[in-house]
């Protein structure tokens, strides 16, 4: 009797009438109370029923009764994972381990290590996994993102390596993009992994929108996450702010938190509607932005963390636009047009991308004009010697290959009076460097790490640094305008990417293309150079400050027109019936 209850609850389940489904498996528990495959049962009924902590219970009532059930294990494990709860949830998928040591186990235990903020450990949970599944491009793509995070370089090459051969072999499914743009590989490659990452969607057939009016105003949606103490939003709230009203109506649709800082209460000011739809299924926010009356969707994130794609995904515009956080392609097709320009996208990377490409002029980067510029704080208080050249580099330490630090190192062992001045991202990161520079011949104390602070005490570091060095083959973004703005000259190797391109692209558009290098060779010379001849680094600093205030790369003014002129031409080659097309403003 209980078994026929038990079977008629799974059936129910499979079904969706779990109402029916949990009070057939309760009657399949009266006649075999505690048994823990009936218990794991209900635990499945409530957890589709949307009772996750109780779901929870019932899973713990059957593992105190048979604490070798790797099903009930696995379960509870991904359960406490989902409810935030990662302390149990490490003990779970160590339960786990210890029963089935397979590599989806090792790395479930590695993804809560890392959310844990304990690397180390995550790297050598993916290592396990990636040893038992070497041909898994999910656990793969994790294992080489820890390692270049926590600039753990051994070994590193042949994985980056294995990687892209797997993404170029269409074996790739399930590579996150954005791990793939710090990966050095060409741009069909990462067109490639977009893709794949974007057909998971699937294909969305939008319904139609209502007849064009040529001439109107036009509503603008903004969709980011990052509409808080986030470095797109340091860049973009003056763009917002700017719009001309009598072109664009601008509205933004919030998915991230509200943190409660400055930079979120001028965001809430400076669009004409601002809309705070976190954890908003997809279809909810879609819905909304065709109530708005959305013309232009422009999507802020791309495939960076916590982008809704999946909302992209729903064709809620009748124009889609891909812009400023992610330096690639997004690979769906619902994306119309990639705002760019002609240093970051030629035209003959168009073949790369699903999107339409428009080349804004000088640089695709918006800027902040009312960024501050604050005074140089004392040597001693950041933690620099008294005297000395200052190197530096705040890009993330993921950024940093040992092909480049390598370089770094030369530059330092060229002048013994130099630092070196980078992004403090935990103790093992620079404890690792620290290491490297070490077996480079260079004494680790010459490294200093800046902890990471608010914008204003962030911008005044730059004030003391003589010479900016980006990463490659993923330049300096932000931090990069970050610099220039703060009168700090930046040197650049232009890469084979969107993302290895931005360096020259900010250099372009403040003057400065002799700090642009094609090669690594080069970039090593004219670094070298440079720390030789202090008066050509001073004069390179006092260009910068006496054409910041006009240099193209801070006019927001003349890039806000830029931009309406091409959501114009947009929405215009819409009406006519014209399918997107790429073209320069």
């Amino acid at each position: 009797m209980a078994g026929d209850f038990a079977v008629q609850a799974q059936a129910l389940l499979h079904a969706g009438r779990t109402d029916e489904a949990e009070a057939a498996c309760r009657r399949a528990m009266k006649a075999r109370p505690g048994q823990p495959d009936l218990l794991t049962l209900l635990a499945q009924i409530l957890y589709r029923g949307g009772r996750r902590q109780a779901a929870a219970r019932e899973l713990e009532k059957a593992l105190a009764r048979r604490p070798d059930f790797i099903q009930a294990a696995g379960f509870l494990a991904s359960l406490y994972e989902e409810l935030g709860q990662l302390d149990k949830a490490e003990k779970a998928w160590y339960r786990v381990v210890s029963l089935s040591p397979s590599a989806p186990a090792w790395f479930n235990l590695g993804n809560v290590l890392r959310r844990l903020d304990r690397q180390d450990e995550a790297v050598v949970c993916y290592d396990h996994a990636h040893k038992r599944a070497p041909d898994d491009p999910t656990i793969l793509s994790a294992l080489v993102a820890r390692k270049q995070a926590l600039c753990d370089w051994a070994g590193l090459d042949e994985l980056a390596a294995r990687l892209v051969e797997l993404v170029k072999s269409g074996r790739g499914a399930g590579v996150q993009p954005f791990r793939m743009l710090s990966v050095d590989c060409a741009e069909d490659v990462l067109a490639r992994c977009a893709k794949s990452w974007s057909a998971r969607l699937g294909a969305t057939r939008a319904a139609p929108f209502p007849e064009p009016m040529a001439g109107k105003v036009l509503t603008v949606g903004y969709l980011s996450a990052d509409f808080h103490s986030h470095a797109t939003a340091y860049l973009a709230a003056e763009l917002f702010e700017l719009h001309d009203r009598t072109k664009v109506r601008p509205i933004a649709y919030s998915t991230g938190p509200d943190d409660g800082s400055d930079i979120r209460r001028r965001l809430e000011a400076g669009f004409d509607v601002f809309r705070h739809l976190p954890d908003w299924p997809a279809a909810e926010i879609a819905g909304q932005m065709r109530a708005d009356g959305v013309d232009i969707l422009i999507d802020l994130k791309g495939h960076t963390r916590d982008a809704r794609p999946d909302v992209v995904a729903l064709r809620p515009a009748p124009i889609q636009v891909a812009y400023l956080g992610y330096p690639g392609s997004m690979g769906l097709d619902a994306v119309d047009y990639i705002l760019a320009d002609p240093v970051v996208l030629p035209m003959a990377c168009q073949a790369d991308y699903t999107e339409r490409i428009i080349h804004l002029p000088w640089c695709y980067q918006v800027n902040d004009r009312q960024r501050p510029r604050p005074a140089a704080p004392g040597r001693a208080e950041s933690g620099l010697p008294a005297e000395g050249p200052v190197l530096a580099c705040f890009n993330a330490a993921y950024k940093i290959s040992p092909a480049l630090f390598s370089i770094w190192m030369r530059l330092l062992a060229a002048r013994p009076d130099a630092v070196l001045w980078l992004l403090s991202e935990g103790e093992a990161v620079e404890r690792t460097l620290r290491a490297e520079a070490e077996r480079r011949g260079i004494a680790g104390e010459r490294l200093i790490f800046a902890p990471i602070r608010p914008l204003r005490e962030h911008l005044a570091r730059y004030a003391l640094a003589d010479l900016t060095l980006d990463t490659l083959p993923y330049n300096a973004h932000t931090t990069g305008s970050d610099s220039l703005w703060m009168g700090c000259p930046l040197i650049t190797c232009r890469g084979a990417t969107f993302a290895g391109r931005v360096g020259a692209s900010l250099l372009h558009a403040v003057g400065m293309d002799e700090l642009v290098t094609e090669t690594l060779e080069d970039y090593e010379a004219r670094a070298n150079a440079l720390l030789a001849d202090p008066a050509a680094l001073a004069a390179l600093r006092r260009r910068l400050t006496e054409t910041r205030d006009t240099a193209p790369l801070f006019d927001t003014p003349a890039f806000t027109r830029a931009v309406e002129t091409a959501l114009a031409r947009m929405w215009d080659s819409y009406c006519r019936g014209q399918p997107p097309e790429a073209f320069a403003v």
